[in-house]
């Protein structure tokens, strides 16, 4: 008995093995993975966009129950190092946090820094200490951080909300309905800066 497989011999490359349907649909079955495989591509590019957009919407999910700041809590970088004033120059900013709970789920705030006799009346310079102020940085308006700038204008990326960091956080362009809170600051006696009580707002969406 010949157990040897009936291949065809195409008279130059030597014998082929047919294919196990003879009526196209080997044609068809390769059009079908081929979709199959770009489809599964498709799927993964949607997938690594979504990944910054659910990062961008994090602080969006989140809800404050309770006090952020209050007397004397420190304020602390994002490796939980105080800040002295000699952190930041004139214009420049810093995403800082409330010492015992440090980290980008933990009320992110913006701390700035201009010369004294550029913040307008809009800005309570009572809450201000050595050219630095501070506001949350969580968007009144849906929620989002507001993460972007222009020039000397703070700009939240969701849905392109500005506020003016010299007058209050005031909102100058875009859907937000009202300034950013502000966080009382001032100098502790060992020579970090500290809050003097909570954001004197509500924190994010909703409020008054």
């Amino acid at each position: 008995m010949n157990n040897e497989c009936p291949c065809e011999d195409d008279g130059n490359q030597g014998p082929v093995r047919p294919s196990i349907y003879t009526d196209g649909r080997a044609e068809v079955e390769r059009r079908d993975i081929a979709k199959l495989l770009a489809t599964a591509g498709g799927f993964s590019a949607l997938a690594s966009l979504a990944a910054p957009l659910a990062g961008l919407q994090q602080v969006f999910q989140r809800t404050y129950t309770g006090p952020i700041y209050g007397e004397s809590i420190p304020l602390v970088d994002g490796d939980g190092n105080r800040i002295t004033p000699d952190r930041l120059e004139a214009g420049e900013q810093l995403t800082v946090f409330p010492e015992p709970r440090p980290g980008i789920g933990d009320a992110p705030t913006l701390l700035v820094r201009f010369p004294e006799a550029e913040y307008g009346e809009g800005t309570e310079l009572a809450y201000t200490v050595e050219g630095y102020a501070a506001y949350s940085k969580i968007c009144t308006h849906a929620g989002c951080t507001v993460s972007g700038r222009e020039d000397d204008t703070l700009v939240c990326p969701c849905h392109y909300g500005k506020f003016d960091p010299t007058n209050g956080a005031a909102v100058t362009g875009g859907p937000p309905p009202r300034a950013l809170p502000q966080l009382p600051i001032t100098l502790a006696s060992d020579g970090y800066l500290i809050a003097t009580a909570d954001f004197d707002g509500h924190v994010g969406a909703g409020g008054e």
